[in-house]
C-alpha cells in the first residue's frame, strides 16, 4: 500500500468536500504532486512557542505532511536555525518560509480560472510544492517561479527536479516581477503585499488576473484583480487568506513597539465596551473593517497590544484599554465599529480593490465610501 498517495487522496477529497477545490486539474493535482518530496523537514510549534524539528525519519511525518496546515520550513530568514533545532531539539524565532496550508493554495488556484495556455508568474517558491502543483496543471513551460531567498529556491528547484518538474525560477525580488517572460495571463502571490507592485500592474497581459493578498495585520485581504491598460481593479474574496508577508514588506519596527506596549506608561485609561476578539478575532464579521480604521497597525496577544509606527499603541486588558501616543488607536476602531453598524455590517466580499500605478484603495458596495491604502 502507498501511504503516500492514499494520504494524498484523502487530502484531495477533503478539499473538494470543503468546497475549496472544484475544477477537476486542480483536484488531479493534489492527487498526484507529492507534497513530502517538498517538505522532507520542518518545524513545528511547542506548547511553549519554540520550534522543534520533524524529519522524514520521524514516525508521523508523512501523517503531518498531509494534514491540511501551514509547515513552516525557515525561521528568522536563517537557514541555520534548522542545524541548531537538529542538536538541541528545539529553537525560537519568527517563521520566514512555509508551504502554505493546502486549503489556501487551492482557494488561491481556483480563483486564477485559469485557461488551457495560460502563462502563470508565481511570486514566491518556498518549498516549491505550489509551483509543482502549477506545473502539473499548465504544464512547467506555462510556470514561472521567483523567490528573494537563493537558498530557498535552490532546494525548491531540487525538490520540482525530484518530483519531475522544471519551471523557470528566478532568485531575486518578486516585488519587481520578472519581466523577461512577461506578459502573464496570471500573476499569483503566495506571500502577503502592502501594495499591488506596480511591475505586476505592467507585466500582466491586458485581461489577465493578479490574485494574491494583502498584508493587513488587521483584515487580511484575498483579492481577484483584473488588469487592463496598467489599471487593476476587482473584489476582496469571501475566503480569508493570510500569508507571510514579502520581505521588504515586513514591519521591521513593529516587534520593538509591541514590546514597549507591554509595559508603556498610557496617555488615557478607561473601559470599553468593544471586545479585542470582536476587532481583532479573524472569525469576527467585523474584523476586515476594523482592519481599514487600522491600517499599518501590528498586533501581538497575551495581552493583547495594537501599535503603529507613528508611536500609537493600545494595551487591551478585559474591558479596559490603555492608550498612548499621538493618536487613541482604540477610539479609532470603536469609531470604525460605529461605522460599521451603521453601513448594516458589510461582510469583506462587499468590497471592492482598485490599484493603479499611483494609488490604491477600497470601496463598498453601493456606497461612495473610499479607503486609501497609505
Amino acid at each position: 500500500m502507498d501511504v503516500a498517495a492514499d494520504l494524498r487522496a484523502r487530502l484531495a477529497e477533503s478539499l473538494v468536500a470543503a468546497r475549496v477545490l472544484r475544477d477537476p486539474r486542480w483536484v488531479e493535482a493534489f492527487r498526484q504532486v507529492p507534497r513530502h518530496v517538498f517538505l522532507p523537514g520542518f518545524f513545528v510549534q511547542r506548547p511553549d512557542g519554540a520550534w522543534a524539528p520533524v524529519t522524514a525519519e520521524h514516525p508521523d511525518h508523512l501523517a503531518l505532511v498531509y494534514r491540511d496546515e501551514v509547515r513552516v520550513t525557515q525561521l528568522d530568514n536563517d537557514d541555520r536555525a534548522w542545524q541548531q533545532a537538529l542538536a538541541t531539539g528545539a529553537v525560537p524565532g519568527v517563521p520566514t518560509s512555509s508551504s502554505s496550508m493546502p486549503t489556501i493554495m487551492a482557494i488561491m488556484l481556483e480563483a486564477l480560472a485559469v485557461a488551457p495556455g495560460d502563462r502563470v508568474l508565481e511570486i514566491g517558491t518556498g518549498t516549491g510544492y505550489n509551483a509543482a502543483l502549477l506545473c502539473h496543471a499548465l504544464g512547467e513551460e506555462r510556470v514561472t517561479s521567483i523567490d528573494v531567498d537563493p537558498g530557498v529556491l535552490a532546494r525548491a528547484e531540487a525538490r520540482l527536479t525530484a518530483a519531475g518538474h522544471h519551471p523557470t525560477c528566478v532568485a531575486g525580488d518578486g516585488a519587481l516581477g520578472y519581466p523577461s517572460r512577461a506578459p502573464y495571463d496570471r500573476v499569483l502571490g503566495t506571500c502577503a503585499v502592502s501594495r499591488v507592485p506596480v511591475p505586476w500592474l505592467e507585466q500582466t497581459a491586458p485581461g489577465g488576473l493578479i490574485v494574491t493578498t494583502l498584508n493587513r495585520p488587521v483584515g487580511a485581504g484575498l483579492v481577484r484583480l483584473t488588469v487592463r491598460d496598467g489599471r487593476a481593479t476587482g473584489r476582496v474574496l469571501v475566503e480569508d487568506g493570510r500569508f507571510m508577508p514579502l520581505r521588504a514588506h515586513r514591519q521591521a519596527w513593529a516587534e520593538e513597539a509591541l514590546s514597549a506596549a507591554l509595559t508603556a506608561e498610557p496617555t488615557t485609561s478607561r473601559t470599553t465596551l468593544l471586545s479585542s476578539r470582536t476587532a481583532l478575532d479573524p472569525a469576527s464579521p467585523f474584523e476586515f473593517f476594523a482592519g481599514l480604521a487600522l491600517a499599518e497597525v501590528a498586533v501581538a496577544g497575551d495581552p493583547v497590544r495594537l501599535a503603529h509606527a507613528d508611536g500609537s499603541w493600545v494595551r487591551h486588558r478585559g474591558a479596559v484599554v490603555d492608550q498612548g501616543g499621538p493618536r487613541a488607536l482604540w477610539d479609532l476602531v470603536e469609531d470604525a465599529y460605529r461605522q460599521w453598524r451603521a453601513l448594516g455590517r458589510p461582510r469583506r466580499h462587499q468590497f471592492t480593490f482598485t490599484a493603479t500605478p499611483t494609488s490604491q484603495h477600497f470601496a463598498l458596495d453601493g456606497t461612495t465610501l473610499t479607503w486609501p491604502l497609505p
